[in-house]
This record gives structure tokens, C-alpha cells and sequence, in this order.
């Protein structure tokens, strides 16, 4: 399983990189795309909106089953990646791929930088998931 160690993550599977400032990109992990399957469809209609922490950005739809996506902190949702969008590339098995380059879902203005110290560094979340 592939846990890079410059990224925050979630007990919910999403992990966190800061690009610089106030930016973040946001997507989810390896071990959650692998246990979700093969994505046939991301869906993002927060973009333009300030969400809370672990309040719903969107939903990624897999051939098993639906899930939700939630903020790792709070943040406004700035873009949705379009090469998985279906306005877009529509291509979301990118996340399948490469949950950690291409396959990223948002980027987001952070509210509150703070928030990432209450999140999972590689370690935790490895001993999370086992």
C-alpha cells in the first residue's frame, strides 16, 4: 500500500497536501480506492462554497458502492479536478491510478492551517488500516 509521507490523512480515508500558502489538494487514499473498486464517477458540487471540517464535499460513485467525501479541514472548495469530472476529461479511474498525482478531487483555500495537526500522519494511518 502506498502511503506517501509528505501527506496528512483522515480515519476517513482522504488524505491532505499543502501546495504552498493556503492551498491544499485533496483526495483519497490507496487503501480506499482499492476497497472501493473501480470508480465510475466522482461527483463535486461544493466548488465556491466554504465547508467545515469533515462536513460533505462530494461523493465518489464505485461499481460496488457510493461514498461519501469528507473535509479534512475547513476550507473553501477552490477547483474540482477536471480530468476526472464528466464536464471534463472524464476519466475518474485516475483515482484508481494515481489516488496521489492525477487522480487528486479538489483543491481548497484553507481556513484554518491549525487543523492539520489534529490529522493522521503516514504511520497512523498505515497502523489504522493495517
Amino acid at each position: 500500500m502506498n502511503l506517501p509521507v509528505d501527506l496528512k490523512y483522515t480515519k476517513d480515508h482522504e488524505w491532505i497536501r499543502v501546495e504552498g500558502g493556503n492551498i491544499a489538494v485533496i483526495g483519497i487514499t490507496d487503501f480506499a480506492q482499492g476497497e472501493l473498486g473501480e470508480i465510475v464517477y466522482v461527483e463535486v458540487e461544493t466548488v465556491g462554497e466554504t465547508l467545515a471540517k469533515e462536513d460533505i464535499f462530494g461523493t465518489v460513485e464505485a461499481v460496488k458502492t457510493t461514498s461519501d467525501l469528507f473535509m479534512p479541514v475547513s476550507g473553501k472548495v477552490i477547483e474540482f479536478n477536471s480530468a476526472i469530472d464528466e464536464n471534463g476529461g472524464d476519466d475518474p479511474t485516475l483515482v484508481n491510478s494515481d489516488p496521489y498525482g492525477t487522480g487528486w478531487i479538489i483543491k481548497v483555500e484553507l481556513s484554518d492551517k491549525s487543523e492539520l495537526d489534529t490529522l493522521l500522519d503516514a504511520t497512523a494511518y498505515g497502523e489504522l488500516v493495517g
